[in-house]
């Protein structure tokens, strides 16, 4: 079976993971600072916060944003669920904008309608979580402008798009959001085997950041509520978690950040030729926005008869997968009210679409055969 996504692991990772394996540290040792600084200094970025997800990262970031009961969230309804279940792990109530039909990221036109109309209600949300997907970046300058005339905050929902850039500048530099976030999972392009982090230019928001990751516990003088006393003292003034990250995950994810630009372009060039490939074809090919440069986590063709063309593809030995259902059509969400037909663009390309083999170690001989079979299928 030709998976979808997969990890690249070289011998210079396994000894890097290695050497920390024969060190006095295996957590939050000088790896996850060393990890941290290499990410923020990549996307231009003040702060970064490693964590051992994604969804935790998103979670100490509504956190660090201020969300709670009774506030509201908004995020593209074609994400995985963590992007909204952050919100409703802080007590917060979560609405979806419909997508663009081209670039399959949250529509600035529906946005706009949207804020307009919570505005004359009077229930703004509190934040807009954008999610890059496929590794594109969202029009950030727009959204950030719309959000601004209505005092809404934004984390980048950048789970997909480490390595992507947008007005050539990195995402993850922050110049429009709060928070951007990043994944560090297998299928992702660089990976610490699981792993995540939260990169600011704030530098209250990266202490809220780091104490939400630790239990809320600090040893800062500035945060004690009385004075030290020894070396032993400790505080906790928050309500944190556990979502530390270690130096293993940390010393592999340094190393996959030095492989960073070949995975990148190894990407571009399978794109190019699934492009290239299916120009004449009845295949809808992704649309690139001409603002940015996609990381190319996902290729998403869409083609009509999808359910028999994805199953034909399984059944051929090729490992699509579906990037994504609707959050709101999910079960748990439908109970919350949400109905088909909430969010038309979005079901229109859940209807299509089907994610063929994106990683950098796809053979050309596993890329034509994808190729054929797809043309196949669709003839």
């Amino acid at each position: 079976m030709i998976p979808y996504g997969r990890q690249d692991i070289d011998e210079d990772d396994v000894a890097a993971v290695t050497e920390v394996l024969r060190s006095d540290f295996l957590t939050q040792g000088p790896k996850v600072p060393e990890f941290e600084t290499v990410v923020a200094e990549r996307c231009g970025a003040k702060h970064a916060v490693a964590v051992n997800s994604a969804t935790s990262a998103l979670h100490i970031g509504c956190l660090a944003l201020g969300v709670g009961p009774g506030d509201l969230v908004w995020t593209s309804p074609i994400t995985f669920v963590a992007s909204s279940n952050a919100a409703l792990y802080c007590g917060a109530e979560v609405d979806f904008v419909d997508i663009d039909p081209k670039t399959y990221n949250l529509s600035t036109d529906c946005l706009a309608r949207k804020l307009e109309e919570a505005d004359r209600a009077g229930r703004l949300p509190k934040l807009l979580i954008p999610v890059h997907l496929t590794g594109q970046s969202c029009d950030m300058a727009a959204i950030a402008d719309l959000c601004a005339r209505y005092g809404v905050r934004i984390m980048e929902d950048a789970s997909h798009a480490v390595g992507a850039n947008y007005q050539g500048l990195p995402v993850g530099n922050c110049a429009y959001s709060d928070i951007t976030v990043f994944s560090f999972h297998p299928v992702k392009i660089v990976t610490t085997g699981e792993g995540g982090m939260a990169l600011s230019n704030d530098p209250e928001l990266d202490q809220r950041l780091r104490l939400f990751r630790s239990h809320g516990v600090t040893r800062d003088p500035a945060l004690l509520t009385s004075d030290p006393h020894g070396g032993w003292y400790y505080e906790q003034v928050e309500l944190g978690f556990n979502y530390r990250t270690t130096d293993i995950a940390a010393a592999l994810g340094t190393r996959q950040m030095a492989r960073l630009d070949a995975f990148i372009a190894r990407r571009r060039e399978i794109a190019s030729r699934y492009d290239a490939a299916f120009g004449e074809s009845p295949v809808v090919v992704p649309f690139q926005d001409a603002n940015g440069q996609s990381a190319w986590h996902l290729y998403v063709i869409r083609v009509p008869d999808r359910d028999r063309i994805f199953a034909a593809l399984r059944d051929a030995g090729i490992g699509v997968n579906l990037h994504y259902i609707p959050v709101y059509l999910q079960p748990y969400y439908r109970k919350m009210g949400f109905e088909p037909g909430y969010c038309p663009k979005a079901e229109a390309y859940y209807a299509e679409a089907i994610s063929l083999p994106m990683f950098p170690t796809l053979s050309e001989s596993d890329q034509d055969k994808v190729i054929r079979t797809v043309l196949d299928l669709v003839s």
